[in-house]
């Protein structure tokens, strides 16, 4: 990949043009961007001429970092990608008995590169493709390629595996590969088990189809307690509706998204457009289309569940949360915890609930950054905050390592405190 200095101004010149008109700081609304500008006009002559592009990405990032906020990067389409949208596995740092920190496996979805190299949580990263993996540094991955991990098992005896990422992009996303977004089964008589790990596609029609069909066989087997697992949830898009949707049997503000211009502006929530069904067809995508596209050229909008009607669950949701839960996973989170509508139970979700959006620069790059925050309909703002479990419960490596996912089993035995749940 070559950068001449031309290349290095037009994209700066994009980002310089891009970010004040459209980014939003949800936690500072009225952001005076000039300060920022400031900067990169400060770092520009070492940007343009910096020595390699190595060091003009790296500059440009730690620019971005600047803004404070969350959904924010610059990348090259091609470029490695984190672990999480790669082999669908989270990283945690943790201490190991010689004092060191490493990088060990915590949510492992299942189907995907790392599952199927027989990964397990509570193992330990030791290096990728022969370079020591050492925190805070994280190893990056490339969709297509393979790669040869140094592993430290849960026997603590060491292997080496080789992880193959499929050549399957994600559309309308960061770069990464979607993981399996749904997988359920009973785990006790009456008691089924739901693990969302994304929410695919920009309306997630597909999604909801999915999830409206693990739902019936859950039920055809006899669930009256169900435990939703969106540990490692990445987010997307408009399929967290669905799963709301089935909180509650009727229709329910869930929260409120805003671009900039209407925060700045002023306005009344209850006033605001409202989406409060997914698309069944195509006629209904049309209409959708139309209707946000044409006709509300903003993202400024309310979500509404569906009124799905009573199930046999109501009362009886244990949600499990961790610092992986992200995005539209915590707005579902939040929407659970302020109608209590689920016992939340784990640790605190990432704070990382923003509206992105991806915008083309020069030479194959992208820009990726807010353009609508997110609250809830009492109007708390989460982002950077995340949301708090009712009941906290960690994961350890030792507990991992006998076998017990100690947040799964609170969720079994008493759904984190819930009479409701227990006695069922």
């Amino acid at each position: 990949m070559h950068l001449d200095r031309n290349d290095r101004k037009a994209i700066l010149n994009s980002i310089r043009a891009l970010v004040p008109a459209k980014h939003i700081n949800v936690t500072n609304p009225h952001q005076d961007y000039a300060s920022w500008l400031a900067l990169l006009d400060a770092r520009r002559q070492a940007l343009e001429s910096a020595e390699n592009v190595e060091e003009f990405e790296s500059g440009v990032r730690e620019l971005l970092s600047a803004l404070g906020t969350s959904h924010t990067a610059f990348f090259r389409i091609g470029q490695g990608v984190p672990p999480v949208h790669a082999i669908h596995a989270t990283l945690r740092s943790v201490p190991d008995n010689d004092g060191a920190q490493h990088w060990m496996f915590l949510d492992v979805i299942e189907d995907g590169p790392a599952h199927r190299a027989g990964i397990r949580p509570g193992e330990l990263l030791a290096a990728v493709d022969g370079d020591p993996m050492i925190p805070p540094a994280q190893p990056r991955f490339h969709i297509g390629g393979a790669h040869r991990l140094d592993v430290i098992g849960l026997d603590r005896a060491p292997r080496s595996v080789t992880i193959e990422v499929p050549n399957r992009r994600a559309k309308d996303r960061p770069p990464m590969v979607e993981p399996r977004s749904i997988t359920h089964r009973m785990i006790a008589p009456s008691v089924g088990y739901l693990k969302v790990a994304s929410f695919p596609g920009a309306v997630g029609m597909g999604f909801a189809r999915s999830l409206d069909a693990a739902i019936v066989d859950l039920k055809q087997h006899g669930c009256q307690r169900l435990i939703i697992d969106l540990r490692g949830n990445v987010g997307g898009g408009l399929g967290s509706l669905r799963l709301m949707s089935y909180l509650c049997p009727g229709k329910l503000p869930i929260g409120y998204s805003l671009t900039r211009k209407r925060l700045r502006n002023g306005f009344e929530k209850e006033k605001l457009v409202r989406i409060n069904r997914i698309p069944a067809g195509k006629g209904d995508l049309l209409l959708m289309a139309l209707r946000f596209k044409i006709i509300h050229r903003d993202r400024s909008m309310v979500l509404e569940t569906e009124g799905l009607g009573p199930q046999a669950f109501h009362g009886r949701i244990a949600m499990l949360v961790n610092e992986f839960t992200n995005s539209a996973a915590e707005m579902v989170a939040s929407f659970a915890a302020e109608n209590k509508l689920a016992t939340l139970i784990g640790t605190r979700t990432g704070g990382q609930v923003l509206g992105g959006a991806n915008f083309k620069l020069a030479k194959g790059y992208r820009l990726r950054m807010p353009v609508a925050g997110w609250y809830t309909w009492s109007g708390e703002c989460i982002e950077g905050r995340g949301v708090a479990p009712d009941v906290e419960v960690d994961v350890t490596r030792d507990a991992l390592a006998r076998g017990a996912d100690t947040q799964l089993q609170a969720a079994l035995s008493n759904a984190g405190g819930s009479a409701t749940f227990a006695a069922g």
